[in-house]
């Protein structure tokens, strides 16, 4: 009699099992379609070819991905969610497929709901709930919410009637385990390829992620982060948080003050209600500078169901709020990483590119052995041409002019070593998600237009660091007189040995170019003479002779690929 399978046994581990195979199916085709189309085949000549199906082949990709996100939900979700945040970096094609999936998640049937939701509180929801609606106001890829109205008792302690009942969709602790598993995996297949892995710390990145998911689903967590984000902008008018009722929130369930009002990319309902969305904008973009830059903590997934503005009849000043809610995914930006963002800051609006680079340098995203000068060059250019330029401008802006511009920014970009410091992770997906919602508020939104006030009063409030600057500088002038005489003794002694090394990147690249064509024609002549021998031998002996031909292929390969060495 033979035994049952496992996966008969115990379904949810064959489920498990599925869905991990399936994720990373999913990723080993499209890395494997990557790499051809824009790694291979450009090396042999076809780049035309690639360029002229780019588009076709994104979309495609995007919609494939649309379609088993939603199907699996889960990280998954939240892995699309962050890439059509992507603005910045992910071609249109991409990000307008993965938009819709902010919203489009199916809600758990009630049934479900009710039971997980009892299990935790330990009580039929009767008993704790004068009323509940069944049908979710809200969907996400980790849990949903209901409107619930409390008990008259608990009505009266808490100062709040109705509320926002959040409850964990079922099982997602083994389906956020299991998505962390693939993508843990995926990671490491990243890492092994130079061009990743010399830019980016894969494994690092994937950790900050499951550590940031694993607390999303932690209510009690974002019970706390909600408190504690209240308390940040407990004196600014601009800003409100949903109370928590303490007692009818457990790890997996959360009761909050139902402070749902107007979507904040919902144009016509602010019109409707006297709300002009172009004046939202410039504010929404100031309270988040402040969460980045000021405060240190900053709520990592403002996207537009996550923000609502609320009508203030009471404000003269200004007649409506900012409503944040869901607080499960936060982040904090440590001291010294602050000190250097603000230091961005303030060289972006004053177009200060040298400055910029040495801003991005004290953030930690350059290593330290990185040769800046032509990144400054670069940076100060690209302030020269676009600085100050909204989204409307850049469009017309010839293609043409962005692509040299690109081809030239990128060779020095890749010439760099970048890293990831913590958090920054976070920070990108909430920068890239505000300038996306306000450009949806307003289609001339200008970032700078926020970002050149906001610099000149972060120079304000530090001008008392201004003489610990300027001594700091004299100190450095001082220091480099001191050094100058010795650096130059050093320098002609070197010149008079013939030892001193001058560096060119331009004739550096030339040179590199002349080594690959050196190396295809040596490939291609060893390449014939075993292609010729295979031939020859192959009539007197077919084994060996099939053997030297197919061997023929190596040197082949090489020569079509001689840039392997940088993957």
């Amino acid at each position: 009699m033979t035994s049952p399978r496992r996966d008969q046994m115990d379904p949810m581990a064959g489920e498990a099992r599925a869905r991990y195979r399936r994720i990373l199916r999913f990723a080993a085709w499209h890395l494997v379609v990557t790499w051809w189309f824009e790694l291979f085949l450009p090396r042999v000549g076809l780049r035309r070819l690639t360029e002229r199906n780019r588009s076709q082949r994104m979309r495609r990709f995007a919609r494939r991905f649309h379609g088993l996100a939603v199907e699996l939900g889960g990280l998954m979700i939240k892995v699309g969610q962050f890439m059509s945040s992507r603005l910045d970096v992910l071609p249109p094609e991409i990000t307008a497929e993965l938009e819709g999936l902010q919203d489009e998640v199916p809600p758990v049937p009630f049934p479900a709901i009710r039971a997980l939701a009892e299990a935790e509180l330990g009580a039929p929801l009767e008993s704790v709930f004068a009323s509940i609606e069944e049908v979710p106001i809200a969907a996400a890829s980790l849990g949903q919410a209901h409107r619930a109205k409390l008990l008259a008792g608990n009505a009266e302690d808490t100062g709040l009637s109705s509320v926002v009942f959040k409850v964990q969709r079922p099982g997602i602790d083994t389906i956020v385990d299991v998505d962390l598993a693939a993508l843990r995996r995926v990671g490491g297949w990243l890492s092994r390829i130079r061009i990743v892995s010399n830019r980016a710390d894969v494994p690092a990145l994937i950790k900050e992620f499951a550590q940031t998911s694993l607390e999303e689903i932690d209510y009690l967590n974002e019970a706390a982060n909600s408190e504690r984000f209240a308390a940040d902008f407990d004196d600014d008018n601009r800003v409100t948080v949903p109370g928590v009722v303490w007692e009818r929130t457990t790890r997996r369930v959360l009761t909050l003050e139902d402070v749902t009002a107007i979507k904040i990319t919902d144009a016509e309902s602010l019109r409707m209600a006297g709300i002009n969305p172009a004046s939202v904008a410039p504010v929404f973009a100031s309270v988040m500078f402040d969460q980045l830059f000021t405060k240190g903590f900053f709520h990592a997934d403002p996207h537009p169901g996550n923000i609502f503005v609320t009508p203030d009849s009471a404000s003269a000043e200004r007649p409506w709020k900012l409503t944040f809610i869901d607080f499960g995914m936060m982040g904090e930006v440590p001291a010294k990483t602050r000190s250097g963002l603000r230091k961005l800051l303030i060289a972006a609006a004053s177009r200060d590119g040298k400055g910029l680079v040495a801003a991005i340098s004290d953030v930690g995203v350059l290593m330290p052995s990185a040769d800046t000068a032509e990144l400054e060059r670069a940076m100060t250019q690209l302030f020269a041409r676009f600085g100050g330029m909204g989204f409307a401008e850049l469009r017309e802006v010839d293609p043409r002019e962005f692509r040299d511009f690109g081809a030239e920014f990128g060779n020095v970009i890749r010439s760099l070593p970048f890293q990831l410091p913590e958090n920054f992770l976070l920070i990108i997906r909430a920068m890239s998600l505000t300038s996306g919602v306000c450009s949806s508020l307003d289609a001339r939104f200008n970032l700078w237009d926020s970002v050149e006030p906001y610099a000149a009063q972060l120079l304000r409030d530090e001008r008392g660091n201004l003489v610990n600057d300027v001594a700091g500088q004299a100190f450095d002038v001082v220091s480099v007189a001191l050094r100058l005489p010795k650096r130059l003794d050093g320098l002609i002694t070197r010149f008079e040995d013939g030892t001193l090394q001058v560096s060119n990147r331009r004739l550096e690249r030339q040179m590199s170019r002349l080594i690959v064509l050196a190396r295809r024609a040596v490939a291609a002549v060893i390449f014939a003479a075993l292609l010729v021998a295979g031939s020859v031998i192959r009539s007197e002996d077919l084994v060996f002779g099939n053997l030297v031909m197919i061997a023929s292929a190596v040197p082949l390969l090489y020569g079509l690929w001689p840039g392997r060495g940088n993957l």
